[in-house]
């Protein structure tokens, strides 16, 4: 049975929603003016608030989820909230191709780590089609990698907040198959706000003193890239597979590029168009070898 007809809707429309809202996620960034930290935190925890009202239904599900997956929860939000403090703050240094092109090695340290953790094995034919895609998305960065000053700061940054998000899409996996994505998505994004909320306290940042720009910035990022994009992706941890999803991510760099073209400003090459091209492919190959019984 392949994994994408388990649902009523193709299983592609959500990957195709969940790609595009992540892609603005860059774009929002850019567009704040705000501490890296206080936008991550109110990111997660506006997103909280949207969540709340229907909080109240999911009760008996709470109350049976066990000590060990609420540990298991709590570090999958803290690997979340410091995706998102590293690679936000990333964006104050290199170029959203050149950050958002780091993020392609999500797959690789997944895919080696549900090997570990749950025994997944890949055959060699998806393997070769994350090669392919991650080329794909290295090529549309690559005009804009610097080795050298704030942009080699940028892409350490990204660099650590691939490696977070990287666990934390371990963990939510395993925790998918017991808790609803509701549930599970609820509390991993405030244990990342909170750490937020603990970074911003300690460094001794301002929660208010921001224009009421910041706050439409915190509120778009809230609902577009975090409710439609990664709350998606939650959900489809209990269809797909955690390398899958991590691969359907790889369009975040074209999605990125592109809006940040007609929104930033920011060219297009001729390379970063072909290789957009050979990282659709890629992507679209690894998930109908990776999701195949």
């Amino acid at each position: 049975m392949n994994a994408m007809n388990k649902t009523k809707v193709p299983i592609p429309v959500f990957l195709l929603i969940g790609i595009i809202a992540i892609s603005f996620s860059a774009i929002f960034v850019r567009w704040s003016d705000a501490p890296a930290a206080v936008t991550a935190m109110y990111r997660l925890l506006m997103t909280n608030v949207l969540m709340l009202p229907f909080l109240w239904s999911y009760r008996s599900e709470i109350t049976r989820i066990r000590l060990r997956d609420w540990l298991r929860t709590a570090a999958s939000g803290i690997a979340l909230g410091l995706h998102f403090l590293f690679w936000m703050d990333s964006l104050r240094f290199t170029t959203v191709a050149s950050s958002t092109a780091i993020l392609t090695l999500e797959p690789i340290f997944v895919l080696v780590g549900a090997f570990l953790l749950y025994r997944q094995r890949t055959n060699r034919a998806a393997v070769l089609a994350m090669c392919v895609a991650i080329v794909g998305a290295i090529f549309i960065g690559w005009g804009d990698f610097q080795f050298s000053g704030a942009a080699l700061k940028g892409d350490f940054l990204s660099l650590i907040g691939t490696v977070a998000v990287a666990l934390h899409m371990l963990w939510g996996k395993g925790l998918r198959e017991r808790i609803s994505a509701f549930v599970y998505s609820f509390f991993v994004f405030l244990f990342a706000g909170l750490v937020l909320a603990v970074t911003n306290m300690m460094t001794g940042t301002s929660f208010t003193a921001y224009p009421a720009k910041e706050w439409g910035v915190f509120l778009l990022l809230a609902i577009i890239p975090t409710v439609f994009g990664h709350y998606v992706f939650n959900w489809l941890l209990k269809y797909m597979k955690a390398s899958s999803v991590s691969m359907t991510v790889l369009g975040e760099p074209l999605g990125a590029t592109i809006l940040a073209y007609f929104l930033l400003g920011e060219k297009i090459t001729a390379i970063q168009l072909l290789a957009g091209c050979l990282l659709l492919v890629g992507v679209g190959l690894f998930l109908r070898s990776n999701e195949k019984k």
